[in-house]
């Protein structure tokens, strides 16, 4: 799959340690209001030290299926009970 964002594939966005490790799926997604930053968590709790800081495209390779947000506008978020789930988009 192409890489669908508009924004550049080197641009900043926060995943959770989990995600980075392999241990969970990604379940939550958010295109923050404030600063058009993304994160991309696996949906539980975190510590603000649990957050790593990668590139747009090494989320992309990591699971290709958040491309189906690249129109994610800022303010809003997505969730999925399950990874391959079907993502619900929510307004913040």
């Amino acid at each position: 799959m192409e890489f669908p964002f508009y924004d550049a594939p080197n641009t900043a966005t926060i995943i959770c340690c989990h995600v980075m490790n392999g241990e969970e799926p990604i379940l939550f997604v958010s295109h923050d209001e404030d600063d058009g930053m993304w994160q991309f968590l696996c949906g539980k709790t975190h510590e603000t030290d649990a957050a790593r800081l990668v590139s747009l495209k090494f989320v992309f390779e990591l699971d290709n299926s958040i491309g189906t947000l690249a129109d994610m506008p800022c303010g809003y978020y997505a969730t999925r009970e399950k990874q391959g789930g079907i993502w619900v988009i929510r307004k913040y």
